[in-house]
């Protein structure tokens, strides 16, 4: 089915534009959310006549957009959450979880913004794109963890997905490294 797109659509076109898309595609998604009309002559002539408008209705969206888009920029959110030895998490982190994290700071982001490939899994820290725009996108940085002192520990940039076990192992090994070296200069 050929549609005329009313706005920009990622990996599809900009406004305007007159593609080809598989019918359910354009039925289910373009059509219901107002993305785009059938290219029929009567749309197109409506397209035409109402271009202006839809113009400036989308500089306004990207206004706005911009603005969250500022609030969002740099922003890190810690989500605490139960997970195995080896750092498989009990769960999963949605863009629900992550739109719940940024309203609790008191930024205010649509969970259909949010562009996750997949759930997160593990713990770790992790980049994520903020889409409040289809031109406008922002990372923020998202940190699962065990604990808030997981987190920070994360944030300094540790890997704690290891098991347990072993980063004590490790731990006790540099202490002792360290030690040693300490002991060395207080000899000297």
């Amino acid at each position: 089915m050929e549609v005329i797109l009313l706005e920009r659509v990622a990996k599809l076109g900009a406004m305007g534009e007159v593609v080809k898309v598989k019918d359910g595609f354009a039925r289910n998604f373009l059509l219901r959310q107002g993305k785009a009309l059938r290219a029929t002559d009567a749309n197109r002539t409506k397209f035409e006549r109402d271009r202006a408008s839809l113009e400036a209705r989308n500089a306004e969206r990207r206004a706005a957009a911009g603005e969250e888009a500022k609030s969002l920029d740099g922003k890190s959110f810690t989500l605490i959450r139960q997970a195995g030895e080896s750092g498989q998490l009990y769960g999963s982190v949605s863009p629900r979880d992550i739109a719940e994290a940024a309203s609790a700071v008191g930024v205010a982001v649509d969970r259909n913004h949010i562009q996750l490939q997949s759930p997160i899994k593990t713990i770790g820290v992790y980049k994520v794109t903020v889409s409040p725009h289809p031109e406008v996108e922002v990372t923020v940085t998202v940190n699962v963890a065990r604990s808030a002192e997981e987190a920070a520990a994360q944030a300094r940039g540790e890997d704690l997905s290891g098991p347990v076990s072993d980063r004590a192992e490790i731990r006790a090994a540099a202490e002792a490294l360290f030690e040693q070296e300490a002991g060395e200069d207080d000899d000297r």
